[in-house]
Order: C-alpha cells, then sequence, then structure tokens
C-alpha cells in the first residue's frame, strides 16, 4: 500500500478536523504518498501541513454558480482526469457528503467511508467499497482520525496533533489580540457591543485588536467594531495560510464557533472559545494550547465572563 487519496473538500472547520487524522497516517505509515482533495479557497491550507504530498483543488463552490458555462464543464472535465491519474490502494472520503461521495466514485481505489448509520448523508454510503461504523456522538476531530485508522489498518494513538505550529512564525513586533467575529449563522453571533466593551479592556493592557473578514457583511462589521476602538486594525482579505500566519502569531485569540476559530485552536494559540448557537461538545475547538470554552447553544457567555477568562489567558 503507497498511494493514498484523501477526500475532506470543506468547509475550514471541517477540514482543520481532518489534520489530525493526516498527521496519524504519516506517523503511522510514513512510506505512504497522500494526497487531498480540498476546495480551492482552502488548499493553502492544506498546503501548510508537513504530512500531504499532493493538493488536488476543487471547485464546487464555484462551478456551481456556472453549471451552463463551457469553461466550467472543461474545468470540471480536467480536475477528473487528475483524480484518474493514477490508481489509489485507498481513497478515504471522511466528509460523507454526496458530492464528496460522487468524487470518491470517479477516483480509482478502494473506496472507504462510513456505514448508513454514521454518516451525514446516508445516501452517500452507496459510493465506497468498504463502509465503517464510527459513532456521530463523537467530536469531528475523533470521527476523523478513527475512519482513518480503520481504512489504512492501524491503532489510533495519542492526542490529536494538527501537524501545524507557532515556532514556525516569526513573532511580531507588537502584541495584539485577534477578534473571530465572523460567522456564517447568525445564531453563532456574538453582539457587536459586546466586541466593542471587550476590545477597549484590552487597548487599556496596550493590546491592538485585529479583525479579520472574509465576506463583505464581515468587513463591514469589522469596521463598524474596529471605529470603536481607540487601537483596532482590520486588515486586508487575504488566503488563508496568511491569516494562518496572523492567528498563530496573535497574543491572543477570542472567537464564535467558527473556522478560523478552530484553526487558532490547531496553532495551539492562547484561546477563549465563545459558543452561543452551537454545541461545543460536539464541533468545539480541540488543541494543545492554553483555551477556555464559554457558553453553549442557547447561552452565551456575558461581557464580564469573557472578560475575565481573557485576562487568566493573558497572565
Amino acid at each position: 500500500m503507497k498511494d493514498i487519496l484523501f477526500i475532506k473538500t470543506s468547509s475550514l472547520g471541517d477540514v482543520i478536523h481532518h489534520m489530525p487524522a493526516v498527521t496519524d497516517a504519516r506517523r503511522a505509515r510514513p512510506d505512504l504518498h497522500l494526497s487531498w482533495v480540498i476546495e480551492e479557497a482552502f488548499a493553502p491550507l492544506a498546503r501548510l501541513h508537513p504530512g500531504i504530498d499532493e493538493v488536488i483543488p476543487v471547485a464546487s463552490r464555484r462551478w456551481r454558480k456556472t453549471l451552463l458555462s463551457a469553461s466550467t464543464w472543461s474545468e470540471m472535465r480536467q480536475r477528473c482526469a487528475v483524480l484518474r491519474t493514477r490508481e489509489y490502494d485507498r481513497v478515504i472520503d471522511t466528509q460523507g457528503l454526496l458530492r464528496t461521495g460522487l468524487i470518491a466514485r470517479l477516483a480509482l481505489g478502494e473506496r472507504h467511508g462510513y456505514d448508513r448509520a454514521s454518516i451525514r448523508e446516508p445516501l452517500a454510503s452507496l459510493f465506497y467499497d468498504v463502509r465503517h461504523t464510527v459513532s456521530r456522538e463523537l467530536h469531528a476531530v475523533e470521527r476523523n482520525r478513527r475512519l482513518t485508522a480503520l481504512a489504512l489498518g492501524y491503532e489510533m494513538q495519542g492526542a490529536p496533533d494538527f501537524g501545524l505550529s507557532r515556532a514556525n512564525v516569526a513573532a511580531p513586533a507588537e502584541p495584539y489580540v485577534v477578534f473571530l467575529h465572523a460567522t456564517a449563522q447568525a445564531r453563532k453571533e456574538w453582539p457587536v457591543a459586546n466586541w466593542i466593551a471587550l476590545g477597549r479592556s484590552l487597548n487599556e493592557r496596550g493590546l491592538e485588536i485585529v479583525l479579520p473578514w472574509g465576506t463583505e457583511t464581515e468587513r463591514l462589521r469589522s469596521e463598524d467594531i474596529a471605529q470603536a476602538l481607540p487601537n483596532a486594525r482590520v486588515p486586508d482579505r487575504a488566503p488563508l495560510d496568511q491569516v494562518a500566519r496572523l492567528i498563530a502569531n496573535a497574543r491572543g485569540v477570542v472567537g464564535v464557533d467558527t473556522g478560523l476559530l478552530h484553526l487558532a485552536a490547531a496553532f495551539a494559540a492562547p484561546l477563549v472559545a465563545i459558543f452561543a448557537g452551537s454545541q461545543p461538545k460536539l464541533t468545539g475547538p480541540v488543541g494543545a494550547g492554553p483555551m477556555t470554552v464559554l457558553g453553549t447553544d442557547g447561552a452565551p457567555p456575558g461581557v464580564d465572563e469573557v472578560r475575565a477568562a481573557v485576562s487568566t489567558l493573558l497572565i
């Protein structure tokens, strides 16, 4: 067994949750050639993992918007051809969706995935040759690790290792704290007024607040928060590998349940996680760094609680 193809295309949090499985596979089978099919926007992040030999980007999000275009179909055919240039010993779909199951079906090799009871979209299990039982009650990181271990025939060992290190990132000239306020789901947001109150207390300690963003709505929200603070910065939109370095360099990170929060945890950055519309038991941040998780679905923390956690974190 030599060539392995991982399929985990999106979203950002899911991609990060897959990284410990890559680390496990590399350690257990050092001779393997590990390839990863991933959405083009997240490809820079996959390339940061030292265990990955080849990244195969797809553009399903972009393709869906231009399905009637001849150039879109030409690009899709080219990507299919890339998938079929070699026969893989194992094709492992840790995403468990119909679209990722279809990608697995297009690839050449023995296809592994979750069984019907374990998978997010049960019909996707029809695309696999070998189906594995992995409890849906487990954290997403654990599910990825277990499925990969079952597919490749080794025993999981140790705590999750995302393969990322802050030691490889140059330290900034001035200390700053990253606020990750943006999330795709409104129920997971924390009020702007709370971010401003927290930011002011950190400014008083000589810390700059940095507010990254990904969409126009998020940019406007970042600017609203920054304008109310004496020392805050809204950086230009940047590729994920640059955003990763921004987060890895931070004195601390405060964020809601969003993909970049999991990236901060993967880098072991000092972290305070705010949960308002989801349950940290299944999707909370996992990492080796100092971390405090506050709130849960329907019960977000208040400003004082977050401020106290941040103060403790930054001592």
